[in-house]
């Protein structure tokens, strides 16, 4: 018999935040006929999937007849967090109970396909953050809906959401806290979710770690989940993302690999300074090269405002748009010399670094060569630092000054 949080010297992994967890799980638990985990491969989701799964097999919660984890893989996670979500996944198949889908973004919405292929350019945070729901949100409620499409029933889906991860986020757990039924210390649940017509109503949301703080989740990580007696998961090479043996005071937040939305890259940072990551360092080059996408002389603009259908003009008038073709495949050039830097200098025991693979830059040449370009664009616009007479909305002109176009 596994052991069991609530027994012997394990009750020093925060008890109360613990047996809140297991009143969660336990209030929603049977009242869905199927039970999934959205799993990031982050911390957070990490230690919600092998704390369930520690309670199950502790007999704390009835095994179900099927557990579906479904693994976001967005082709652009720090190589600690993707290896470790590898030796997961493999040790999650020997149980006949678990099936595991990875969840990957179609070829032509991956990231660097869409950014280089299409000439979208990178995300940012004021005007284009079309990232996390093109590569995670959007894949994520397909694979559930395609998984539901021949089963009858509801299904409990399980997050890793934490209070304190996000003031966004914690904004809409506050307004929503007593949704649904959902009473305090019973986690975030809750039932409307933006599901397909044909399925909408039969998933529900449960987030029952959302009163862990960092220090707890590090413990569990750390400390009892690499333990025999909690699942032996391989979990401590997840920490080397987070700052290696000092990731709770570190805490670094990890996203993608040289995040476009973050002022600066403290994950990646915090990898490449560590020993058995070194190898990694090139990838620092690739927000350079990011940057160098969203320059006005290395994209096209509108050189007069569009025509809406009421006849109007756009407000956005001549916004800039899309990265050139020459620039798009230097880029692609680029990061290639990064993955194969980084690569030719791995150690024999660490896993290839693979964020562009020989079929997604096969898609993007292809879609170069075609002289593919995002809707409403042909490739037949201005250069973006070309100087215009700007267009206003109301037809009158005045001259266009290239600091107006730097943040487009």
């Amino acid at each position: 018999m596994t052991g069991s949080l609530f027994s012997g010297g394990a009750r020093m992994l925060g008890t109360e935040a613990i047996e809140l967890t297991l009143m969660s799980l336990r209030a929603y638990w049977d009242k869905h006929d199927h039970v999934a985990v959205a799993w990031s491969g982050g911390k957070d989701s990490t230690a919600t999937l092998t704390m369930i799964i520690h309670l199950i097999d502790a007999g704390e919660l009835p095994q179900p007849q099927r557990l579906w984890v479904f693994y976001a893989d967005t082709r652009q996670e720090l190589p600690p967090i993707a290896a470790a979500a590898e030796l997961m996944m493999a040790k999650l198949r020997l149980r006949n109970w678990i099936t595991v889908e990875v969840v990957r973004a179609p070829m032509d919405k991956r990231f660097m396909v869409y950014m280089l292929g299409r000439g979208v350019p990178p995300p940012n945070n004021n005007t284009l953050r079309w990232c996390t729901r093109q590569i995670k949100v959007d894949p994520m409620t397909a694979a559930i809906e395609r998984a539901l499409e021949h089963i009858p029933g509801t299904v409990l889906m399980i997050t890793g959401v934490r209070e304190g991860e996000s003031a966004v986020r914690d904004g809409r757990i506050s307004m929503s806290c007593s949704k649904d039924g959902a009473e305090c210390g019973q986690g975030w649940y809750q039932q409307v979710l933006p599901m397909a017509k044909g399925i909408r109503g039969r998933v529900a949301t449960l987030a029952p770690i959302l009163h862990w703080r960092v220090c707890t989740v590090w413990d569990w990580l750390m400390i009892y989940a690499p333990q025999p007696e909690f699942g032996g998961w391989d979990t401590r090479i997840l920490a080397d993302a987070y700052g290696g043996d000092e990731a709770v005071e570190v805490n670094a937040r990890t996203g993608c690999i040289a995040c476009p939305l973050a002022a600066e890259d403290v994950a990646l940072k915090t990898v490449v300074a560590m020993p058995a990551w070194t190898w990694l360092a090139p990838l620092l080059q690739l927000r350079p090269v990011y940057r160098s996408l969203r320059l006005m002389k290395n994209r096209l603009r509108k050189a007069e405002p569009e025509v809406l259908k009421d006849g109007t003009l756009s407000k956005s008038g001549q916004r800039a748009g899309p990265v050139k073709l020459d620039v798009r495949l230097e880029a692609l050039e680029k990061v290639l010399a990064i993955q194969k830097t980084c690569n030719d200098a791995r150690p024999e025991t660490a896993p290839a670094l693979d964020i562009l693979n020989v079929e997604e830059e096969s898609r993007i040449r292809e879609l170069i060569a075609a002289k593919t370009w995002p809707q409403r664009w042909d490739g037949s616009e201005v250069s973006a630092d070309a100087w215009l007479d700007k267009i206003n909305a109301d037809g009158t002109v005045e001259p266009i000054m290239f600091r107006e176009l730097v943040g487009s």
